[in-house]
This record gives structure tokens, sequence and C-alpha cells, in this order.
């Protein structure tokens, strides 16, 4: 069962639902009554420049009437990249295909932008890495309060290859960003981070797996959320170590704010293990604001809404911290920021 079956038949029953395991917090089948025709084709060259414009070689874009994104990139190659995913009324349904030849470098600069319509949307993503490449992808979700989008990555790496990857969301009426990991161990290394910073009604669900497929592998993954109002945040990440994968180091964490009492957080971090001598843990923490923290800050002149806001940020900036690229970072940085100054 798929939103991408869905849209593609109109078929009700193939939404994933709370029936479903790895859906039962992020139920589209009893959200969506109706599905919306397909959305008019977007003129895309009237678009207004992204918020990676200044930082990438070239602009992909996935929207109505341009469905199907591909990007090779040459053995060797480097190259950084804006991926925008437009949302606007209607359904949309599309795919993107990347390659990344041995010894390449691709900076992935992903985005998804959605107006106040009832929009569902639902992409689906491809990154293939060859020998020796690496990939940096630093996602921003800013959906529209009234939008349903799903996306789902699979990334599969080979020997030598890197790939680090944040994402960070706003959410919406409903959003799940899901990243699978075939992982071939080999010395290959993958990061793992995210966060959602959440208000008003809104919910984001960040889901990962990571599948080490062979021998001294390295998983490193960081979560850190906040919620407000009636918001909901959700993380599901799952670190799968097979049987023959020895030596593999794999580490999660999962820690999330709540900041009002109507607001939810569900959080099921999982390792499952069929290999000997190996590193894994996970942990999971969920709270609230440091008092003591916000006392000594206001006890120095700061206004309250000051402290908590420098709190916040504080608190979600360690995953920002771990960006590799210095531009993308500030760049995640000042959009944290807009957000708990009240942007969208």
């Amino acid at each position: 069962m798929s939103l991408a079956t869905a849209l593609r038949t109109g078929d009700l029953t193939q939404l994933p639902g709370k029936r479903d395991e790895d859906w039962r917090w992020t139920d589209l089948r009893g959200l969506l009554r109706t599905l919306p025709p397909a959305a008019p084709a977007l003129d895309v060259s009237g678009l207004a420049p992204g918020v990676f414009a200044g930082l990438a070689d070239e602009t992909l874009v996935l929207a109505s009437g341009q469905e199907t994104v591909s990007l090779d990139l040459a053995a060797g190659a480097e190259r950084a990249v804006a991926l925008r995913v437009v949302s606007r009324d209607g359904a949309l349904a599309g795919s993107v295909r990347i390659r990344v030849g041995a010894g390449a470098k691709l900076r992935l600069f992903e985005t998804y932008e959605g107006d106040d319509s009832a929009y569902v949307t639902h992409a689906a993503i491809s990154l293939v890495l060859d020998a020796g490449a690496m990939v940096e992808r630093v996602v921003l979700a800013a959906d529209g309060a009234n939008g349903v989008t799903v996306s789902e990555a699979d990334v599969t790496l080979a020997a030598g290859s890197e790939f680090g990857q944040t994402v960070l969301t706003s959410g919406a009426r409903r959003q799940r960003l899901e990243t699978r990991f075939a992982h071939p161990g080999a010395s290959v290394t993958v990061r793992a981070d995210g966060a959602y910073l959440l208000a008003d009604k809104r919910h984001a669900d960040l889901t990962t797996v990571a599948d080490h497929l062979g021998a001294e592998g390295v998983t490193s993954q960081l979560t850190k959320g906040v919620v407000r109002d009636q918001a909901r945040g959700v993380f599901q990440g799952r670190i799968i170590v097979e049987e023959g994968a020895d030596q593999t180091d794999a580490r999660m964490g999962h820690h999330a704010l709540i900041l009002s009492d109507q607001a939810e957080v569900d959080a099921r971090p999982e390792l499952l293990i069929f290999a000997d001598d190996v590193q894994c843990a996970h942990g999971n923490t969920v709270g609230a604001l440091d008092e003591e923290a916000l006392f000594y800050m206001r006890q120095r002149g700061l206004p309250e809404a000051d402290a908590r806001s420098l709190l916040i940020e504080a608190f979600v900036g360690e995953v920002v911290d771990r960006i590799w690229n210095e531009a993308a970072r500030d760049v995640a940085r000042d959009w944290i920021a807009a957000r708990l100054r009240g942007g969208r």
C-alpha cells in the first residue's frame, strides 16, 4: 500500500493507515476521504529563487507538468544541485533519479515548497552512489498547513562511499519524510540527521531505515524535535544489522521537547541485530525546556520569549552543526531562526 499507488489508481484502499505498523502514527487512509485531481501544470520559470539559489550550480524542479527529474554525475565530477519539490492545488506524483559516479561529489540541496491549498504530493527519490562517491543531502521542508506530502528516498551505497543527510521540517497537515539506506558495510559511513519544529496542528514524521548488509559499516543518527500547540511529531528509526555484517558501528539518538499540554511526540527507535562483534546503541528522551536554564537567562535580563527561543535554537543547533558544508549550515540556521520567530 502506498500514496503513490493511490494517486495513480484513485483507489483509496491503497492508502497506508493506522493498521499498517510503520504508518500507525501517520494515518493517510483515515485522513483522505477523496483524492484531488492532478494539479495544473506549473510554469516553473515564474518561481522565485529558492533558499539555496546562491549555493547551487544548477536547479532541478519537480512539479506538476514536470513529474520526472534525473541527474547523472560523471565519475570524479563535483557539483552542487538544488532540487525543488513544488506543490500547488491538486495532486502531484513525481520521481527523482540521481546517480553519482565513482569518486564524484554531490551536494544536494532539497526543498519542499507548498502553498496554502489542500494539495497531495508524493515524491519517490532514488539515489545511487558508486564506489568512493560522496553525497551530502540537506533538506528543508516548508509545506503548507493544509498540504499532505510523502517523500520516500531510497539510497544505495557502494564500497568506500560516504553519505550525509540533514532533514529539517516545519510539518504539514500530514507529512512523512522517509529515507531507506542499503548499506554495504565496506567502510561506508552514513550520517542521517533531522529536526522538526512544529506548531499549530502540524504533523511531521521522520522515518529512516538503515539496512547493514556487510561488515565494517558506520551509521550515525541524531534527530531532535520541538512541538507546541496541538502539533504532533513522529520519529521512527530502524537500524538492521544483517547476519555477517560484523564490526558494524551504528548509533542513533532522538530527543524532543514538548512545549504544550496538547502537543504529542511518538518515537520508535529500533535496533535489529543478527550479527556478532558489533557496537550499536540508541537513545530516546522526551521532556520540557530546562526551567533552571530559563530562570538563569531571565535573571540576566532576557525576556522570557527570547530566552525560550535561544534555548530551543541551541537544542536544535546540535543537528545543524553536523552539516558538513559551511554555507548550507548557515542557510539551515537562518531557516530555523525564522521558524522560531513564527515564520512557516
